[in-house]
């Protein structure tokens, strides 16, 4: 929570928060082009092609997760603030089936920032780091005229054990741990929409990494700033199949739907519309929520149909929300 002392709103010092703030996919493929990170063949995975963290080989039965993400402010609160940059740093390693193990600050904050609002930021992102297994074992920090603040973050996993975005198989079924729609309530909902999509914002991916580590996914990504569109099309092009999302059954903070219906749209949409291109297809009246950026988001899953069976019956958030068809790469909304 906010120190008693301090009134702010970290909103107001910025002009554009939280993963909307990242840049589009079209873009960032450019800036990335001709890239190749190098011949180390203990890299596993790095950026040809890349995922949602790098991972390093150490020894045949350990591998390092690398990740690193950073946003302007979202939220008002610095210990909201601070959790969701946290949760969703820590997220990547998750999502690739690593457990974290140390983290490191990445701040740059205005010098008129009240200090004690940024030692509510990093020490909810210490908590949060440690809620997931963790350490804060350092970091560092710059003066800068808009507040941005994220972790670079490090896990460990067995080399076997490494889940990809690609994998998905025809049959499959795809299960999301997340509602969605966190930019179009933050942009359009009402106080306690905010409060329930902020609350979902600060939960770490645990227990769905959990619960899919128990089985074995065909995929596995986490949903983030390209949305849950930008996100499935990643999935659908590494893994060479189509991917169906049924739109009714996307499970929704309260307030998006609506929102959306009224033509909230946040910075990021068109971007991420742009990032998949043709390869989206179906009414345009159910993008809004599949292009809506999100941060923190939930783990999308391809699994078999005895695997979504448990997940469904784990307790740990899972909805399922559509299937993999055989078909060249794009996604569907149906």
């Amino acid at each position: 929570m906010t120190a008693p002392e301090i009134e702010l709103k970290l909103t107001e010092w910025t002009e554009c928060g939280g993963c909307a703030a990242k840049w589009g996919g079209v873009p960032l493929s450019g800036f990335l082009s001709g890239i190749s990170g190098g011949g180390d063949e203990r890299l596993m995975l790095g950026l040809a092609p890349f995922d949602d963290a790098a991972v390093y080989r150490l020894a045949p039965d350990l591998a390092l997760v690398s990740t690193t993400d950073f946003f302007p402010p979202l939220v008002d609160d610095p210990d909201d603030y601070g959790t969701i940059a946290a949760a969703n740093a820590c997220s990547d390693v998750l999502a690739m089936g690593g457990r974290v193990v140390m983290a490191l600050n990445i701040a740059a904050f205005p010098e008129e920032l009240p200090a004690a609002a940024i030692q509510v930021v990093l020490a909810a992102a210490a908590r949060t780091v440690a809620e997931a297994g963790g350490s804060v074992a350092g970091g560092h920090t710059i003066r800068s005229k808009e507040p941005v603040f994220g972790l670079a973050v490090q896990g460990l996993v067995h080399p076997d054990r490494v889940w990809r975005k690609s994998g998905a198989r025809p049959g499959d079924r795809l299960l999301l741990s997340k509602p969605l729609g966190t930019g179009l309530v933050l942009a359009g909902g009402s106080e306690a929409d905010r409060a329930a999509a902020i609350a979902g914002m600060r939960g770490l991916n645990l227990a769905s990494a959990a619960s899919l580590s128990e089985i074995w996914p065909s995929a596995v990504t986490d949903v983030t700033g390209y949305g849950l569109a930008g996100h499935s099309w990643e999935m659908a092009e590494r893994s060479g199949a189509t991917i169906v999302l049924r739109t009714s059954d996307l499970p929704a903070y309260p307030g998006a739907r609506t929102a959306a219906a009224a033509g909230v749209r946040t910075g990021g949409h068109d971007r991420n519309r742009a990032y998949v291109g043709a390869h989206l297809r179906g009414d345009p009246a159910d993008e809004a929520l599949v292009c809506d950026p999100q941060t923190s988001g939930g783990l999308l899953a391809a699994v078999s149909g005895a695997s979504a069976e448990r997940l469904l019956a784990s307790g740990a958030g899972w909805h399922e929300i559509g299937f993999v068809r055989e078909g060249e790469p794009a996604v569907e909304l149906v």
